[in-house]
Formats: C-alpha cells, sequence, structure tokens
C-alpha cells in the first residue's frame, strides 16, 4: 500500500506562532474574563451605516468594482483629507481603497521593499510590521521609542540609517502606547529625511481618536514627509467596523503606480456594497468629527476607575489604549502577570513585551477602553478589588 506524506518546507516566517491576541482572547472565553485585550468595539456601529450598505446591496452594487476603489468612495476620502489636512490628493492616481489597514501596510512594504533593503521599525510596535518586511526579503531594523515616554528618539533613528535604508514605518496615535506625535516631531522627522531617499509608511488608523483638544498630525501636514509617504487609514477603527476590513491609502502618484502592481494581484478588489455605503456616510462629517469626544468619555471613565487601584496609569494622549505600570501589584513580568489577571481577577490585557522583538519588559501592560459602559465597569469592579 503506497503511503503518502506532505512534503517538508521551510517556513517563511519560521519565528511566528499564534499571536498573543489570540492567546489572551481564547484565555479570556475559558475564564469568563473581561476582554480588554484585544483591540476592538463591543458595541454596534451607527444602524445609519449598516442601512447605507443595504441600500447600496438592493440599489445593484454587488459586481467587482474598479480595482483602486470605486470612484465616489475615493473622491469622498480626497476631500477629507483636503479638509482636514490641507493636501490635496487626486483620488484617481493618489487614493486606493484597501481590505483594512493590515492589507494597505503588507502591499506598500511589498510594493518598494527588495531583498536586502533596511527598514526602520520603532518598537513597541504592531504585530504585522515585521512580519511583512521580512516576507519582502527586507531586513528589519528595530529602533526603541524611549521607555517610559513612549517619544521617538530621532538621533537614535538617525543613527540607523545607512545606504541600505529604504523605508521606516511611523503609527501615530501609537498602538500599544496611547502617545501621540506632535507637530515638533514631525518637522524634526522632516528635517531628518530631507537628504534621503527614504520612504515612509505611515500607520494612522486612529487618527480620529486625539484627545484633549489635540489635533491628529497626519503626515499629509507635511509637504516633505507627503512626497515620500504611503498614509494608512481604517473604516474600521473609524466607524466601529472592524469586521468589515476597509481601509485607504493616500500616496504620490509615481509610489501609487507601484503600490496597485501589488495590490490587483494580493487583493485585486474591495467589497463593492460596504465601499458605496461608506461612500454616502462620509457625506457627513459629524460621526468622525465628533470621535475624539467620544472616546476621550470613555478614557476618562476608565482612567477614573484605574485610579482606585495600585495601578499606575501612563498618559494617553490618543487611540483607544491605556497603558499601566503593575510593579505595586505584581512581582510577575508582564506576561505571567497578564496571564494570572485573566484567569485569577477576570480581566484580560495585553503585555508591552509582545510587541518588542526582544520581549522588552518594562512592566507595562494595555488595555482597551473600546467597549461598552458596562463593560468598563464590570472590569473595573474586579481590578478594583485587587
Amino acid at each position: 500500500m503506497t503511503r503518502y506524506a506532505t512534503p517538508p518546507l521551510t517556513s517563511r516566517l519560521p519565528k511566528v506562532g499564534t499571536t498573543i491576541f489570540t492567546v489572551m482572547s481564547a484565555l479570556a472565553t475559558e475564564h469568563k474574563a473581561v476582554n480588554l485585550g484585544q483591540g476592538f468595539p463591543d458595541f454596534a456601529c451607527d444602524p445609519a451605516l449598516v442601512d447605507a450598505v443595504t441600500a447600496a446591496m438592493q440599489a445593484g452594487h454587488n459586481q467587482y468594482p474598479p480595482m483602486t476603489g470605486v470612484p465616489v468612495l475615493r473622491q469622498a476620502v480626497a476631500a477629507k483629507i483636503a479638509a482636514l489636512h490641507g493636501k490635496h490628493y487626486d483620488p484617481d492616481a493618489e487614493i486606493t481603497i484597501t481590505a483594512g489597514a493590515t492589507q494597505a501596510i503588507i502591499t506598500a512594504i511589498l510594493a518598494v521593499v527588495h531583498p536586502g533593503d533596511e527598514v526602520i521599525v520603532l518598537e513597541p510596535c504592531y504585530d504585522s510590521y515585521v512580519p511583512n518586511i521580512e516576507l519582502a526579503g527586507g531586513a528589519v531594523v528595530r529602533v526603541p521609542l524611549t521607555p517610559g515616554t513612549f517619544r521617538p528618539d530621532f538621533a537614535k533613528i538617525s543613527a540607523a540609517i545607512t545606504p541600505k535604508t529604504r523605508a521606516l514605518v511611523i503609527n501615530t496615535p501609537h498602538n500599544p502606547s496611547a502617545t501621540v506625535w506632535g507637530q515638533a516631531d514631525m518637522l524634526a522627522l522632516q528635517d531628518l529625511l530631507a537628504p534621503t531617499n527614504i520612504l515612509l509608511i505611515s500607520d494612522e488608523v486612529y487618527e480620529h481618536m486625539v484627545f484633549d483638544n489635540q489635533p491628529h498630525e497626519s503626515v499629509a501636514r507635511y509637504p516633505g514627509l507627503a512626497a515620500r509617504a504611503f498614509v494608512v487609514s481604517s473604516f474600521g477603527k473609524t466607524f466601529h467596523v472592524t469586521g468589515w476590513k476597509v481601509g485607504t491609502v493616500a500616496a504620490p502618484a509615481p509610489l501609487m503606480v507601484e503600490f496597485r502592481k501589488v495590490h490587483q494581484f494580493n487583493v485585486f478588489t474591495v467589497n463593492t456594497p460596504v465601499q458605496h455605503a461608506l461612500a454616502a456616510y462620509l457625506g457627513n462629517p459629524k460621526p468622525y468629527m465628533e470621535l475624539p469626544t467620544f472616546y476621550q468619555r470613555k478614557r476618562d471613565l476608565f482612567r477614573a476607575g484605574l485610579a482606585k487601584t495600585k495601578f499606575r496609569l501612563l498618559p494617553s494622549q490618543g487611540s483607544y489604549f491605556q497603558c499601566v505600570e503593575i510593579s505595586d501589584v505584581s512581582d510577575l513580568n508582564e506576561a505571567d502577570f497578564c496571564q494570572w489577571l485573566t484567569r485569577e481577577v477576570g480581566v484580560a490585557a495585553i503585555p508591552l513585551s509582545a510587541f518588542y522583538g526582544n520581549g522588552f519588559d518594562q512592566r507595562v501592560v494595555r488595555f482597551c477602553f473600546a467597549k461598552k459602559d458596562e463593560t468598563l465597569n464590570a472590569a473595573l469592579a474586579r481590578l478594583q478589588a485587587l
């Protein structure tokens, strides 16, 4: 009898296993814990947005759209960027609709990074950046944000630049630290990159979650940065529909030509009725203009509750995350503490060490407050009992 075996292979991502988000969410489910680990809302989106999808389906928008995205949505995105940041992108040549921000980021990297190119990432960072670079054959160059404050250290970034540096990935508002880059940071980055040919990938998915009346300093506001940048945004984050997986990329036409060459083969195009619905919904700026106030109220509710615990609160300037220092609560390392907190206290969090390549542990964990008030209050009651 012939025995058949699966041929052996060499992994393209030998260091990648199950993500910390999957592990902690499964642990939260097993122990019936309040899941403040993974970053997604547990409340519904605006019913009007769902109605707009239904209307688009009923209107017959159910076949392939253009590869670059439906024109009316690209036009709405270009108009929004111009109104908010004063940068005019050509909706036909410089805006592409993507299957979420994660797809946008890997597409940008695959479009411009060649084997042997170096790409700088600032740690701690979102977990897709490094595997994306490795899949492109690039070399990852890790530069730490300043421990404790998570501010960019431009001297260290400058020291990491070599003739092989092809791109730099930045993220503001920042996941996981909830810090926000200001005007001075952007001007410093613009000056640093001016004499180079380094490209910029700017992950701005939390753009509408900047608090305390501060503006979002998009790369699009700075001509010297916009000229070399892919600017990535997310409808899922902005409109509480993370499962729809629709995002956007804005970039100068020469960069977008290369981006679309990859996009057409790794996704081709994106859900048609959802695109039409989003275009109609963007006609009213109120939902995204009011989002900072919406999330700041949740942040303040959560921080007020945490202030009654032994956690030391770090600033939360933007995004829907809150980091806390755990030294006065436990002697465990971050990862073990998050497992203990989920099993014994019934609240799931994420260790910041998971966002570092070397597992750097600074006794800090991350909570997500994109939850119903009753969810946050239930978690706070458990945390305050520590």
